[in-house]
Formats: C-alpha cells, structure tokens, sequence
C-alpha cells in the first residue's frame, strides 16, 4: 500500500504570509487558550508538555524543555485538537513545529515527525466526520517549513492535527518509522472587523446582534458573545453565579452572588468573610480575617491557622489567652496555655503575669522568686525574705512581723524565740528533780 493525496487547498505559502500581513488587523487567532487534547500524553515528570502548551500564545522557545510545546508519547499516531468552543467561520491556520531552538532541515532529526501531517476542520472530535484542509504528501525534509500555515474557508469548532506511521504502509524514505506530536503553538484565525461589534466591507455595519462582540465580516452572524452573554444570538444572560465569555466562569465569594458582575465577575457589593479583591477569589491575608478582611487575628499559637473567615485559632491560643479567637486573656489568677496555671503568692494578684505567671510587683510576705511560689528558706521572713528571725539558725518559721518562733523550733530548741537549748534546760532542773543527766 501506498500513500497518495494532494493539498485540499493549493497555494503559494509565501504569498499567503504576505497576504497575512497587509490585512492582519482584520484576523483574530480564536484558538488562544482553548481547551486542547492530545493522543497519548506524557504525565507526571514532563507534564509540561502538555496540550495546551500549543495554544497559550507562547513561541519563543520551540525546544522540549520550554515548556510552551505540546508534546506526545511515541506511538503509531498522533493526534491533538483544539475546542474553538463554538463554530466559526475559519480562514487559515498556522502551526510552529518543535525544532528544538536548532537549524530546520535535513540536519533536524525532527523534520522526519512532521512529514505527511494532516490538517482537519470538524464540529465533533471525530476528524473523519470534518473536512480534510491540507494533507502534506509534497514536502520533503529540504522542504518542510517550520512555521506551516494553510488556508482553510470551512465552518467548525474543532481543529485537528494528525499523522500516522501505521503497519503495512509503505511511506517515503525520509519519513520516521514512529509518530509523536512537536507542536509549539497551532493558531486558528478568522477574518473580523478591527473593531469589536461591526461588520461589513468597511467594518462600519454594527452586528445585527445587540450583544455580539464579533460577527462575521460578511454576513454579520454573531460569532462570539460579549462577556456575560451566550446563546447563537447572544440573547442569554449569565446563569446566577457565572461570568464572562460563554458564561464559563464561575463567581467568586461575594458578599452577594446575585450582584457578581456577569461581564467581568466583580463583586459589586464586596466580598464574603475571609475573602478580598475585586473577584473575591483571594483570601485574607495572613492575620486577618472578616469581612473585607478588617478584622486582626488573636493570639493564635499558630498565626497561619487563624481562620480567614471568622477569625478562630484553630490550633489554640498563645500561652495567657482563651476563647475560640484568643482575645482574652487568662481569668485573674491563671495564667499559661489553656490558662491552665495558678498564680503564686503575688503581692498583687491582678499584676501576676497571663503570659508566664510572674507577679509583676513581687511576692507576699515569705515568698520568694518570680512565680512567688517558693517560701522563704528557713530564718528568713517579710517581704522578699529580706527579714531575718530573731534566732534565724533555730527558728524552723517565724511570725511575719515580730521574727519570733510561731513554728516550731528547730530539733534541740526550745522556747517562745528558740533561743534555749534542751540539754542546758534539763541541767537547770536538774537540782529540782534529782535526777543526775
């Protein structure tokens, strides 16, 4: 079997560039940033080639590791397409092949994968049920341009590139024995009026569509909807929530959704809590949060889980906080996280520290360190333990005020200051008694 087929659309591709450009106001490029798919994708480490690469209007770098070509796995065909989104009336198409930034030719390995490519124009994803554009059977590796471009006067939305090396085909020496997609970036033009919502051969007729945004040159038949309107005549707003062109997009978080703007999306009424911006597509910045994000976070523990929308630490508070928003401090006399700590002995209880506990104008009488939580040591009394007991080596406590020995004396001690020793004690009494110690 051989291959055999002639170009559906002769022409001189020289002469059409030129024609490009003497009248290139008058043409649009409908296919930028529509949905695309392509046969075989490569996922995961080399997403970036994926099939949109070839319609997001980026050409300066028609390498494989750009990221703006589309690229395919190996296989026995290749197929990628474009989704215009609605049928349009097409004039020609051009296409940048991945060159890998090098020489075109005979001495591009890559010239041999484009070779016998073919061009269709349809309104389903199926090439055979379109019309067939341009079908490559003349170009040789010497001949094949790295930038193509075809005429293409058909009606449709979905346009088609696709080659094939399939078994039992006999195909010219030059071609690759296997097939993949290099596609840098595949342009769709139509012809329309400089000026948005006119037509005719002066552009001066508006289109017979009041919310048109483009109709065709000739006919005036609507073919693109101003944002916020769809249908053949544009004659149907946005659905509650929805935006933009074809009503594609979807309201952000306004304040009120039935005053989203159907043309560009604002929320005409402001946002919801926890969202700002003229979409309310973003959400507060870190540390604030409510309505119009005005309101400041509390004392999270943790800033980043402060709830954009009403405010709550939802990892808990700082240490000498409480409450969902961590705006309160500890009740009198607790301090700490969770407020879960008792205050000490502070001299004054409401300057006893939410934080850390320390009594911040000092300590009760005979207690001594920053939590005022430890006694005086032993001979020691008052306030910072600044006071010494009357016999402060024999004292095991003294009286806050007088020293003297309210507590006991220390093992060997006697009396109201401690101050006698029990055996001196016992040899005064001894000649009372009789008894000899």
């Amino acid at each position: 079997m051989s291959l055999s087929g002639n170009s559906v659309y002769p022409h001189d591709v020289l002469t059409v560039l030129f024609c490009l450009l003497t009248v290139s106001q008058a043409y649009v490029n409908v296919a930028l940033n529509k949905p695309a798919y392509q046969q075989y994708p490569v996922l995961g480490l080399y997403d970036k080639w994926d099939a949109s690469n070839a319609v997001d209007g980026h050409k300066s770098n028609l390498s494989s590791g750009g990221g703006q070509c589309a690229i395919s796995y190996v296989s026995q065909t290749a197929t990628w397409w474009v989704n215009l989104t609605t049928i349009h009336s097409i004039h020609h198409i051009t296409i940048y092949f991945r060159t890998n930034n090098e020489p075109w030719g005979p001495s591009n390995w890559l010239t041999k994968y484009v070779l016998g490519f073919s061009v269709y124009v349809s309104n389903t994803t199926d090439r055979l049920q379109g019309t067939l554009c341009y079908k490559d059977d003349n170009f040789t590796r010497d001949t094949i341009p790295a930038v193509f471009t075809t005429t293409c006067p058909v009606h449709g939305q979905y346009v088609i590139y696709y080659n094939e090396r399939l078994p039992g085909v006999t195909y010219p020496d030059e071609y690759s024995n296997d097939m993949f997609n290099g596609l840098c970036e595949v342009e769709v033009y139509v012809e329309r009026c400089p000026v948005a919502g006119y037509f005719g051969s002066n552009c001066s007729v508006p289109c017979p569509d009041v919310n048109c945004q483009y109709c065709h040159i000739e006919t005036g038949t609507c073919q693109g909807c101003k944002p916020g309107y769809k249908g053949h005549r544009c004659e149907i707003t946005c659905q509650r929530g929805t935006y933009g062109a074809g009503c594609k997009e979807t309201c952000g978080h306004c304040r009120d959704v039935n005053k989203c703007s159907i043309n560009n999306g604002t929320c005409l009424t402001g946002c919801g809590a926890g969202l700002k911006g003229d979409l309310c597509k973003t959400a507060c910045d870190r540390g604030s949060y409510g309505y119009d994000c005005k309101e400041t976070c509390g004392h999270c523990r943790d800033v980043s889980q402060c709830s954009n929308i009403n405010g709550w630490c939802l990892t808990g508070c700082d240490p000498g906080y409480q409450g969902d928003l961590c705006k309160t401090s500890c009740d009198r006399g607790s301090y700490a996280s969770e407020c879960n700590e008792t205050c000490g002995h502070c001299r004054d209880v409401d300057h006893c520290s939410n934080i850390n506990g320390t009594c911040l104008t000092g300590c009760d009488v005979d207690y001594q360190g920053d939590l005022c939580k430890t006694l005086c040591p032993v001979g020691y009394f008052g306030q910072d333990c600044s006071e010494t007991c009357i016999n402060s080596y024999t004292c095991d406590g003294c009286n806050d005020v007088s020293g003297s020995c309210d507590y006991g004396c220390r093992p060997g001690w006697i009396g109201y200051f401690c101050q006698k020793r029990i055996l001196l004690v016992l040899k005064e009494l001894m000649p009372l008694s009789g008894h000899n110690y």
